[in-house]
């Protein structure tokens, strides 16, 4: 996995977390940078985490199925953009709570890194650096986690849903990609 497909993959990642922070941030009444940096740092840490944990679990299992990984990385990113393209569509409205507690940030910075769990039992199908590709995709994370908070307070729930939508899509055009490079139909 090169550096553009990882930087496409972290963004993609980081939008469930983009969207919360999008919340937060019209929670809060007057954002200040030790706030935006405490959001990206609870959904940063956890993004880098995960992809780590599944890792770990995929490669005990990594020789067993080796024949079938392509379609487990394609499938398990197709399920993971769809939930996020239906959540992006869903008329279900979030209560916006300004909380920034570690009883209240532990469950959703562990919520929205889930998806990145599955991408790291992906990972281990596949050639990537697993320490690399963590820190990446956590800093990508914390980035914009932290502009998600600033965003929220500018302009409201106007962009979670287009957050969610776009994260999805990424999300299965790279599992279609990396199917159809094991399959010899792209050759990138």
């Amino acid at each position: 996995m090169g550096i553009a497909e990882l930087f496409i993959l972290a963004v993609g990642l980081s939008m469930d977390a983009f969207a919360v922070a999008i919340c937060k941030g019209l929670a809060l009444k007057k954002v200040k940078p030790a706030q935006m940096a405490l959001v990206g740092l609870w959904f940063g840490g956890f993004q880098a985490l995960m992809p780590v944990l599944g890792y770990v679990v995929g490669v005990q299992f990594k020789d067993a199925i080796t024949a079938i990984d392509h379609w487990i990385a394609f499938v398990l990113l197709a399920v993971i953009g769809g939930n996020m393209i239906r959540e992006a569509f869903s008329k279900e409205e979030e209560k916006a709570d300004a909380s920034l507690s570690f009883r209240n940030m532990l469950p959703l910075a562990v919520a929205t890194s889930i998806d990145a769990l599955a991408v790291g039992v992906s990972f281990a199908f596949l050639q990537v650096h697993i320490g690399v590709a963590a820190g990446f995709i956590g800093a990508i994370t914390f980035l914009l986690s932290a502009a998600g908070v600033k965003v929220g307070s500018l302009f409201g729930a106007k962009y979670k849903s287009r957050a969610e939508f776009i994260g999805g899509v990424i999300l299965i055009l790279l599992g279609l990609k990396i199917l159809l490079e094991h399959l010899g139909v792209l050759s990138f």
